[in-house]
């Protein structure tokens, strides 16, 4: 029976929100517990960077085969088992790190092969089964399950490694996406087609404005590397992630060591930005369809949205290395993480825009894009701190680095339908 009395579609949405939940939850951890690890066993900085940035190696590899995969066989069985590999690895993290660096950095690799399938499954999902009017606010529900699981991390993880040590926060954590891999399987289908649930009106909404074509031949990546508008997302999601990874493997440590905050409460201060995001996503996705369905230039939308995110945490990144309060460098990132929730109206939704039947290998092409920062951002931040010791040097690298995205978005992007 459905989870509540509502439209199917909405069922796939909450479901793959829930997914990235579980996704950051068991991503963001490490970025905590990495203190008392570090402690342990004797880390210092550009180890602690290495070990960080090592899940992005096993996430860079698998983005494009996961949309492939999702766009030829269905998002659902390839995110379920995503789901379980993850959690495989998550659980034997803290085995691999008594045993030594080399297998820590090898199981932190396979996770992130695991995880890599996550949004290119969801982005083929919702290329089927939600609508061009809900798309905004369906994909800011689950690009919310970042902040929303990153702030579980944060609070829960600090309680976790005080009860019962570290190792604790991989082992529960790991287990979460069993139980969600249970649910998957009951609630959903590959496309609307296949649930017989769906009403006959949920199915007229649905064919009316998302794709429901099967795809039989592959994806013209080629064409797809030879389009301007394909490199704007490309770029805007490498510029995006730049930011985003930095900050969620760092900014604990800046709470921790550059804000003078104890560890027991670094959780809960780093979490008000994360906050901000999980809700200006909704609102911004929310404000994008409303722009949408008010007759708005699709193409304008994705453009005053993609300028209000990216120049809002710019400039939040450029202010908040220069100050010593803890809160006052707290309020400026939480504005800059409210305005740069704004780009899940821009380039986060424009792939199913130009390419909604290959939504899916689209995703995963940029998301391996977007990955990169991931293992350079993460390890340079990592050297500039120990050649450097300059947090403010950090924040301005990754402000320019946001600043050029948006420039480049701004003038080659598009909304037009370009691959059919």
């Amino acid at each position: 029976m459905p989870i509540f009395n509502w439209p199917r579609r909405y069922n796939v949405v909450l479901l793959s929100t829930l997914a990235v939940f579980v996704c950051y939850i068991d991503r963001v951890n490490i970025s905590v517990a990495i203190i008392p690890m570090a402690a342990d066993l004797d880390w210092g900085m550009q180890t602690q960077g290495m070990v960080l940035s090592s899940f992005f190696v096993g996430y860079l590899l698998l983005q494009i085969v996961g949309g492939l995969l999702a766009d030829r066989f269905g998002g659902k069985v390839v995110l379920g088992v995503g789901v379980l590999l993850w959690s495989l690895f998550t659980i034997l993290t803290p085995p691999a790190a008594s045993i030594g660096l080399g297998l820590l950095l090898a199981t932190r690799i396979l996770m992130g092969m695991g995880e890599a399938v996550t949004f290119p499954s969801i982005y083929s999902l919702y290329s089927r089964w939600v609508p061009i009017t809900e798309r905004s606010r369906a994909v800011g529900l689950a690009n919310s399950g970042i902040p929303l699981g990153t702030i579980f991390a944060l609070i829960v993880t600090p309680m976790i490694v005080q009860a019962w040590g570290w190792q604790w926060a991989f082992y529960l954590f790991g287990l979460v996406g069993v139980v969600w891999f249970v649910v998957w399987q009951l609630m959903v289908t590959r496309s609307p087609e296949l649930d017989e649930r769906v009403t006959e009106a949920e199915r007229e909404i649905i064919k009316a404005g998302a794709n429901s074509d099967p795809v039989e031949a592959g994806p013209p990546i080629r064409e797809f590397l030879k389009s301007m508008p394909v490199w704007a997302i490309i770029v805007a999601h490498f510029c995006n992630n730049w930011s985003l990874y930095v900050l969620l493997s760092w900014l604990p440590t800046f709470i921790n060591k550059g804000l003078g905050v104890d560890y027991a409460s670094v959780g809960w201060v780093t979490m008000i930005p994360h906050v901000a995001s999980f809700i200006f996503l909704n609102v911004a996705g929310s404000i994008a369809d409303r722009l949408v369905r008010s007759g708005m230039d699709v193409g304008k939308v994705r453009k005053l949205m993609q300028t209000i995110g990216f120049g809002g945490l710019s400039t939040a990144l450029l202010i908040v290395g220069e100050v010593e309060s803890v809160w006052l460098a707290i309020t400026i990132m939480t504005i800059g993480n409210a305005l740069g929730a704004f780009v899940v109206g821009g380039f986060v939704v424009n792939h199913m825009d130009i390419a909604p039947k290959y939504a899916g290998t689209l995703m995963g092409i940029t998301n391996t894009a977007g990955t990169i920062p991931g293992i350079i951002g993460v390890f340079v931040s990592g050297l500039i701190l120990e050649l450097t010791g300059s947090w403010a040097l950090v924040f301005q690298v990754t402000a320019g680095v946001t600043l050029f995205g948006l420039v480049f978005f701004l003038m080659f992007s598009s909304s037009k339908k370009l691959f059919d």
